[in-house]
């Protein structure tokens, strides 16, 4: 089976639209089309639908698509399998990471990657931690540089590399900042968290489960430097990583907790790392 082929048909899935498969892969529409075309007649079954403008996959096309995405994946592989035995540490690193880690960890280990590792392509995804887990679970990543999942994961390796401690903050003239705290304080105040989904509003919600408390969010946004500006503007108190207290917020103390979350790398427990991803690792473990 052609792989160019396969690619196109991954592209058009991955964007509903066959016009921006040819922008992502560089190619004209036409030959996008004819790629799709011939894999269609390889195995005789209808991949899209086309209505309109619109682009859907079929019953086949649902079908054919983790598989087209494993082999892909899996000729990637031989290819760096090839390139690592001659001990280079070049080719394409495909790696994702979180906003806050990006700008608060990474900057110093990819400052030196890129000064020794210079034929190496980096390709670096910004995403949620939970979404860059998934995407290394599913072969789009190699790795992530992320908060780890506080319970172990099926198919992931989890390396800690950062200890990140968290802290209940809010704005100095908050009411919560004049006077002894409580859990149940925060319960009663309004605050402004991650969403539902992430690690560290699951950390959150777990120590409040087991007091019997519920939350009582006013906002969410999953970047942690857009809520440290609405902790400083007195909408509300939040639970964010140490690292961003500054002159405008101030941490709440509770008595007998504290709560810390960690930073690492997610790999899948059955890929074997290029020398270009161990290099990486190397690097941010000897940033910490």
């Amino acid at each position: 089976m052609d792989l160019s082929a396969l690619q196109a048909f991954v592209a058009v899935a991955q964007n509903a639209s066959f016009s921006h498969a040819a922008e992502q892969l560089f190619v004209s529409q036409s030959a996008i089309s004819k790629r799709i075309a011939q894999l269609e007649t390889d195995i005789k079954a209808q991949l899209f639908d086309r209505i309109g403008r619109k682009v859907a996959l079929t019953e086949a096309g649902h079908a054919l698509l983790p598989r087209a995405q494993r082999l892909l994946n899996d000729a990637k592989e031989l290819q760096r399998v090839v390139a690592d035995l001659q001990g280079d540490i070049a080719g394409k690193l495909t790696m994702g990471t979180s906003h806050h880690i990006g700008l608060h960890r990474l900057p110093d280990p990819l400052r030196q990657f890129t000064q020794l590792h210079p034929n190496v392509e980096l390709d670096i995804q910004f995403m949620d931690s939970e979404e860059a887990c998934h995407a290394v679970e599913v072969g789009e990543l190699e790795l992530a540089i992320v908060t780890l999942p506080p319970s172990p994961r099926e198919r992931l390796s989890l390396t800690t590399i950062w200890h990140d401690p968290l802290v209940f903050v809010a704005a100095k003239d908050h009411a919560l900042c004049h006077q002894k705290s409580s859990l149940a304080d925060l319960a009663e105040h309004s605050a402004v968290l991650p969403s539902t989904h992430t690690y560290t509003r699951g950390i959150l919600e777990s120590l409040l489960r087991n007091e019997g408390l519920a939350l009582n969010v006013a906002m969410e946004t999953n970047y942690l430097e857009t809520l440290r500006m609405l902790v400083s503007t007195g909408l509300g108190w939040s639970l964010l990583p140490k690292t961003l207290i500054a002159d405008d917020i101030q941490e709440i103390k509770i008595p007998k907790v504290q709560l810390q979350r960690e930073l690492g790398v997610v790999t899948h427990e059955k890929r074997s790392l290029s020398n270009a991803a161990q290099a990486m690792i190397r690097l941010c473990g000897e940033s910490a």
